[in-house]
């Protein structure tokens, strides 16, 4: 639509300049009438067309700078249709892919704030529409999505009733009604609006300025390696002081589902949406009959930042973890970097040999500061019990789903520790996660 509408512009661009160009072509060498001529011929009216002469020259001036201006703002759209896409070529080749961005909303009318920083850093409402999908029927939400007007499209879930669950439960309706909520707001994504992808936020998300290049960069990856089943804006152990500030491009692959801020593509929804759970939606996505030993991008420094401590988590790690995430502020040019090495067999070879060739320590070395040199370091353990013991101590989350700690690839989690990379690690030849580590 993008191409169609350039193309159309041009081309009534170049028609009118070169109308416009004809007609003055034609009053400046049209031949003098009989009239003028016999004026010319009796010595009068000379000053008369010398004065026409000098108003045609400024009228042929003015036009010339109306159709520069004209030609500056025909340039200045063309960003809409000449963008790169994903392979680097111009609008005039494929069109882009659009990623609609789901916002999932309930009564936080503190969805301005997501909503607004989403609108500043969109590069493009028209491959990037905003989707918001309320449940809950609050009515002041309401009033805030609505003030957006169509800069977002408003969703409203129509089934607002409680869900019967067993006695022991019911303290958990609100994850009921939440994973209700995600199952009608998807199908309306994938089978309503018939997107082919979607990056999904909640309404307590702020995201960074290149949050949109972040996804777009990632999307052909994801598309085409089928190891790969999500990519997130996340990092669960991206604390300042635990991440580098000067590797904002770092990008890592991680066997366990991040969420808050995450891309999918409708593949997956038509393999999840029969079997969709009742409650807790993303620890479901975390074992491994839905994971399948596929894994996610996440990049080191957090593309999002929650700042919602009330909801029906009660806060759960917003005090301790969440609430000093680091938001990047660094706009990174992901569409024109390399990303290839993110490939599995490429990314698992480079990785294995990064964390196993790193010289191995002791916690006490690392707790007490007592590292030489500049990094990285190994630090192994053995048990469930164990890598709970140092990731408590050393600062990082320590829960496991399904065996997986958060942030981990093939049981690494890699994080700095006194300003020095510092791996977590199994002992080498670990080959597969234990589900009962939870």
């Amino acid at each position: 639509m993008l191409r169609k509408r350039g193309s159309a512009i041009l081309c009534g661009a170049f028609l009118f300049v070169a109308w416009n160009a004809i007609v003055v072509l034609y009053l400046w060498g049209r031949p003098l009438s009989g009239r003028e001529e016999r004026e010319m011929d009796r010595g009068r009216g000379g000053a008369d067309l010398a004065v026409d002469v000098i108003h045609m020259a400024e009228a042929f001036e003015a036009e010339l700078e109306m159709q520069r201006k004209i030609l500056l703002q025909i340039q200045g759209h063309r960003s809409l249709w000449e963008q790169p896409n994903e392979n680097g070529a111009s609008r005039s080749g494929p069109p882009q892919v659009v990623i609609p961005i789901l916002v999932i909303a309930c009564n936080r009318v503190t969805v301005k704030r997501c909503l607004d920083k989403l609108i500043e850093y969109r590069p493009s409402a028209e491959l990037y529409p905003i989707i918001v999908s309320q449940d809950c029927g609050h009515a002041e939400t309401a009033q805030v999505i609505g003030s957006y007007g169509s800069q977002v499209t408003h969703l409203k879930q129509p089934d607002l009733s409680d869900i019967a669950v067993r006695p022991e439960h019911k303290k958990f309706q609100g994850y009921y009604k939440i994973s209700r909520h995600y199952r009608w707001a998807l199908n309306q994504v994938f089978n309503s609006l018939s997107h082919s992808s979607v990056v999904i936020v909640e309404d307590d998300l702020e995201v960074a300025p290149d949050f949109f290049e972040y996804f777009r960069s990632l999307h052909p990856i994801l598309k085409s390696d089928l190891s790969l089943w999500c990519v997130s804006a996340w990092n669960d152990n991206g604390r300042d002081g635990y991440v580098d500030p000067g590797k904002a491009d770092l990008l890592y692959r991680t066997d366990f589902f991040p969420g808050l801020g995450w891309m999918m593509l409708k593949e997956l929804w038509v393999e999840l949406e029969p079997k969709w759970p009742g409650a807790f939606w993303d620890d479901w996505m975390r074992q491994p009959d839905q994971r399948r030993d596929r894994a996610c991008i996440r990049p080191e420094i957090s593309r999002t930042l929650t700042f919602g401590r009330k909801g029906v988590s009660l806060g759960q790690f917003y005090d301790k973890y969440l609430r000093y995430i680091k938001l990047n502020s660094e706009f990174v040019p992901f569409t024109k970097l390399d990303l290839a090495y993110l490939k599995e067999e490429k990314y698992k070879e480079i990785f294995e040999k990064q964390v196993y060739s790193a010289p191995l320590v002791k916690y006490e070395e690392v707790q007490r500061g007592q590292l030489k040199g500049a990094g990285p370091f190994c630090l192994h353990y053995s048990s469930k019990d164990g890598f709970k013991v140092l990731a408590k101590n050393l600062g990082v989350m320590e829960d496991l789903k399904s065996g997986v700690p958060r942030t981990g690839y093939r049981g690494v989690v890699s994080f700095l520790s006194r300003g020095r990379r510092i791996f977590l690690a199994p002992p080498p030849g670990w080959s597969k996660y234990d589900p009962t580590w939870s």
